[in-house]
């Protein structure tokens, strides 16, 4: 007798897998998917609220700054501002050429106007008519006003923003009038840069976008950087107006804020998005087969878990490495280091939190509008999966390239020389400029450069002597004692060489040895002398503690020693590139007629403690998404060919990508007009792509190769101090 056959059941489906417990980050992740509202009503607060004051930005940062405190020179600023009335480098000096004696009528009235125009001006103390002898010039075709100094240097580049034109518009037919001292050289300079980094920011803005869009695969993911760079920004510019009222922020700080925050946005945002499209898609297929329904909010904890790790880290190595400038003592180096280390903090608040927020918001939708051949989901790009192999293959011939290349473009940095950028960095219309010009062709090459000497009332006469007897001196003008009884005298000496010969400075090094020793050395251009010192001196320091700060970060977030140590090295090489590429064009010309500048024979003095810091925080942006993504390779495998292989594999597009962006963004500053924007445009664009072309993408990778398992290696005496940080997500 058959029996009946058994109902067939349906089999039942596979339990779900479950999921691990997500990071103190992937909570973070969680919670901004899960509050949305909250997440962008509250930045939505924090960008208005910050944002109202942002339209003051322009007017309310510091234009000055430029000095090394407590240097001899700024001494002497402040007493002069103190005991004569003014007469101080940061006073506003109105220079009225004619061809006819200025002693005529007509140049009279133009003289006294001005004048009147000036002593109407609340910051400005009293206003010293010309002088025969003094500030007529010897053909007497030539006078000159000073405007004494009665506020702050930073007040007096606003007094000349706002007299110059009103003082340029006196001039007549056969006169001319143009104010210039260092206050006006420092409102041109602002303006001309300020103007030159709209122009780039509005040029790199299309570049900008064509990348992203081709980096992300659609529209929609390549709006998100934006997005961050527009709250980063609004916040930051709020926040530096509120800060001004505390004290000077440079508005150099704001023009740097701007470039990071875009930079960075992209780099952070192309990250975590590549990240979390590959985390949906991952998991959208193991839902589908575990009957699950799909879960974006768990795809956004993973890719916090991950690249959210990498990304703090990036942001706090970046803040590091910026830390650093707040060792140089001057004002506008400080506040610069300052302005860019907010715009860092807000585009990484808004990445770790408003981000998270919107991908939980937009889902699958993150891939609206996505290009015909984008693969929206691929994390992995076969074509880096293809390098890492060759490399792990072939290192030696890779690295050694490589190494030789970097060396050779490096090694002109041997000869490289560094001054305070000359008048010459100013368009030959700038105020500033042209009544320099025309005090050098009035008085002599030195005049505009003259130094003011301080000595005790009673050392006037012998301090006189020595002065005008020294070598490199062209003339010293009688001595004029405090008015108010400080029992101070002032000695003025026109050298005999442009302020920016490398002469001056040894003329002045001569005079502060010579002359009797209460006797103070001041004067705009010995200003300039004491920063540039300054810089040269806290240079090895700053490099010094950027180096050990960055290792000291990446050792606690890797564990190994080794590779800690190897990944912050190599930064140097492409450092050392940046600034040989920036020898032979700055100082030694090539390519001036292409990039339509004058070279000064040098490159600008604040340019290798700012630049090393900003190159070396960028260098290390990029050495933190690859190292942590073979680290977490790593510890899913304990296999130093997959770690390195699959970091090329699944962070090789992104690092390429984001540093063509960066590059984009920076070589759109090399074609503005002022100097110092080219050379920060030009150094920092050769830096990034040296950087990820040979050192991130072949180097680093090679190093990874050679050492294999030592690579990841960790003492057990360091195990026992390190915190336990894990880059993978099981």
């Amino acid at each position: 007798m058959n029996r009946p056959a058994p109902a067939v059941r349906p089999a039942a489906a596979p339990p779900p897998e479950p999921d691990a417990r997500p990071g103190p980050l992937g909570q973070l992740g969680l919670w901004s998917v899960r509050h949305v509202k909250a997440v962008l009503a509250g930045w939505l607060l924090v960008v208005i609220g910050l944002g109202a004051f942002a339209p003051q930005v322009t007017t309310a940062l510091s234009g000055a700054g430029w000095q090394a405190d407590g240097s001899e020179s700024v001494t002497v600023r402040r007493l002069a501002e103190q005991h004569f009335a003014g007469n101080a480098s940061s006073a506003i000096q109105i220079v009225v050429t004619a061809d006819r004696p200025v002693t005529e009528p007509a140049v009279q009235q133009v003289i006294a106007k001005a004048g009147e125009l000036a002593a109407a001006d609340p910051r400005v103390s009293t206003v010293i008519a010309p002088r025969p002898g003094a500030t007529i010039s010897p053909d007497g075709r030539t006078a000159v006003l000073l405007a004494g100094a009665k506020a702050s240097p930073d007040d007096m580049v606003r007094a000349a923003d706002d007299l110059k034109k009103p003082l340029a518009d006196l001039s007549a037919p056969g006169i001319d009038v143009h104010a210039t001292g260092a206050s006006v050289l420092w409102s041109d300079f602002n303006k001309a840069n300020h103007d030159a980094m709209m122009k780039s920011e509005f040029m790199s803005w299309p570049v900008t976008l064509a990348i992203l869009v081709l980096a992300f695969g659609s529209l929609v993911a390549a709006g998100l950087p934006l997005l961050l760079t527009m709250a980063g920004l609004a916040a930051s510019a709020g926040s530096l107006v509120l800060i001004s009222h505390l004290f000077p922020v440079s508005v150099w700080a704001m023009n740097f804020a701007m470039m990071f925050a875009l930079a960075l946005g992209i780099d952070y945002a192309l990250f975590l998005v590549v990240r979390f499209r590959s985390a949906r898609s991952a998991r959208s297929t193991r839902d589908i087969r575990t009957g699950r329904a799909p879960d974006t909010a768990r795809a956004v904890a993973e890719t916090m878990d991950t690249a959210g790790k990498a990304v703090l880290l990036s942001g706090a190595t970046v803040l590091v490495s910026l830390s650093a400038v707040m060792l140089v003592p001057s004002p506008a180096f400080r506040s610069m280091a300052g302005g860019i280390m907010l715009a860092v903090l807000f585009v990484l608040a808004a990445t770790l939190t408003l981000l998270p927020a919107v991908l939980g918001k937009l889902g699958p939708r993150v891939d609206a509008l996505a290009l015909p051949w984008a693969r929206t989901g691929a994390h992995h790009s076969p074509r880096f999966a293809a390098w890492g192999e060759r490399l792990w293959q072939h290192p030696l011939r890779y690295g050694a390239l490589a190494l030789a290349a970097l060396i050779a473009l490096a090694a002109p940095v041997i000869g490289l020389r560094t001054a305070m950028p000359s008048i010459t960095v100013l368009p030959g219309d700038a105020s500033a400029r042209a009544g320099y010009t025309a005090v050098q062709q009035a008085f002599g090459p030195g005049a505009p450069g003259t130094l003011q000497i301080l000595t005790p009332a009673g050392q006037a006469a012998d301090t006189a002597a020595r002065t005008a007897a020294t070598p490199g001196i062209a003339g010293v003008m009688p001595a004029q004692d405090a008015a108010d009884g400080s029992g101070w005298s002032m000695i003025q000496a026109v050298p005999a060489v442009d302020p920016s010969s490398p002469d001056l400075a040894h003329t002045v090094h001569t005079l502060r040895a010579e002359l009797p020793t209460d006797a103070l050395v001041g004067g705009a251009a010995v200003e300039n002398l004491d920063l540039q010192h300054l810089l040269t001196e806290k240079t090895p320091l700053v490099i010094g503690v950027v180096m050990a700060l960055g290792f000291l970060l990446l050792l606690v977030a890797l564990r190994a020693p080794l590779i800690a140590a190897l990944g912050t090295a190599a930064s140097l090489l492409s450092t050392g590139a940046a600034f040989g590429v920036a020898r032979l064009v700055f100082q030694d010309g090539h390519g001036a007629g292409l990039l339509g500048f004058t070279p000064q024979g040098f490159l600008d003095g604040w340019a290798p403690v700012f630049f090393f810091a900003m190159i070396f925080a960028i260098a290390m942006d990029y050495t933190v998404f690859l190292l942590a993504s073979a680290k977490e390779h790593y510890e899913r495998t304990a296999d130093p060919r997959a770690a390195m292989t699959g970091a090329l594999a699944h962070s090789g597009r992104v690092v390429f990508a984001a540093a063509g962006v960066m590059v984009a963004v920076f070589l759109t500053f090399a074609l503005s007009g002022p100097l110092p924007p080219k050379e920060m445009g030009i150094v920092l664009g050769v830096a990034v792509l040296l950087d990820a072309a040979l050192v991130r993408l072949v180097l680093l990778p090679v190093l990874l190769r050679l050492t294999g398992r030592a690579a990841w290696h960790t003492p057990a005496w360091l195990d026992r101090v390190l915190p336990r940080i894990s880059f993978s997500h099981d």
